[in-house]
């Protein structure tokens, strides 16, 4: 009998967000939405829809998720080396049986509104029942630069549109037939597979292969570094027939830059003061004179300043410490 499995995608380090967010801690592990970890509240929020959960994830993040599965019917797959979203899911939909349902969600978004949630979760097992492969788009409630957009009539996807310019995300906005790209899907593992092979069988065949050479679910770094490292929307969903959108109203943001969290932080009451400024991880009485719209954030070994506008800019510096074997990654 065919299941319904929740497969969470755990592998990114959420540069944007640092220094909050590190490798050995990244974004998704940190309790500071209300004491819960987005990790936390993405398995949650899934479970009255699913039967069991795999999670896909670095092999760093293991030890991390463990906690947050235990008592649950849950399996995690750990990759030794980050091969980007294609192969994330192949590996899932390998160790699945072929008319298992998979709801692939990342672990790094703020998603409230569960009723709206699971009414769009639901039309897309639907979809996936049929043998489609479904996407979920968040209506716009801005002309936001930080995501993808999904050109829709309804059900049908026209075109995914790359992260606009302010002007172009305008004029998304202003003909309201775009959607936000959630990065979240619903399909069949079969039905993703066959595609998969269809239109990249190298990736195919070389996730095939490093999960077949896989020791507990733990990948190998020799094999995987074989696999070609493609996103699932480059991959497949750019250029499948079978793609159908589910327009959702949930609220959503990927919590990918200090943008999105200032807005999360402000809805719940946290101090800002008159001229938009914030600060993260002290007590210490600060002042921002002449400044507006930045944010301080403080941790035990870094401080940034940042002015808010320049939120996706954050992982430049974290590239530049990369670069420089810097500790403080």
């Amino acid at each position: 009998m065919s299941k319904i499995i929740n497969v969470v995608l755990s592998g990114g380090v959420g540069s944007r967000l640092w220094p909050l967010s590190r490798r050995a801690k990244p974004k998704q592990y940190l309790p500071i939405f209300e004491g819960k970890t987005l990790f936390e509240l993405t398995v949650e929020r899934n479970q009255p829809l699913v039967s069991k959960v795999t999670l896909v994830g670095s092999i760093q993040n293991k030890d991390l998720a463990e906690p947050y599965l235990k008592g649950l019917n849950s399996d995690i797959i750990a990759e030794a080396a980050p091969r980007n979203t294609a192969a994330a899911i192949a590996f899932a939909a390998f160790h699945a049986e072929p008319d298992d349902i998979l709801i692939v969600t990342p672990s790094d978004h703020l998603i409230e509104g569960e009723a709206s949630y699971q009414e769009a979760i639901n039309q897309g097992i639907v979809f996936a029942q049929e043998g489609f492969i479904a996407t979920f788009g968040i209506v716009p409630t801005r002309p936001e630069t930080g995501y993808g957009y999904i050109e829709h009539d309804g059900n049908t996807v026209l075109a995914f549109r790359e992260k606009p310019n302010q002007e172009t995300a305008r004029e998304f906005l202003k003909k309201g037939s775009f959607l936000w790209n959630s990065g979240i899907f619903c399909f069949k593992a079969g039905v993703f597979l066959e595609e998969l092979m269809r239109f990249e069988p190298k990736l195919y065949t070389a996730a095939e292969k490093a999960f077949e050479f896989a020791h507990d679910l733990v990948l190998d770094e020799e094999h995987s570094l074989q696999i070609p490292s493609k996103s699932i929307d480059y991959a497949v969903l750019e250029r499948s027939e079978l793609i159908k959108v589910v327009p959702a109203r949930f609220q959503w943001s990927d919590m990918g830059a200090f943008d999105s969290l200032f807005a999360y932080l402000k809805e719940k009451g946290y101090p800002v003061d008159e001229n938009g400024n914030i600060v993260v991880g002290t007590n210490k009485h600060t002042v921002f004179v002449g400044l507006s719209n930045c944010m301080l954030i403080n941790t035990e070994d870094a401080v940034l300043v940042l002015d808010r506008n320049r939120a996706q800019d954050v992982k430049q510096v974290y590239e530049l410490l990369e670069k420089e074997n810097s500790p403080l990654v």
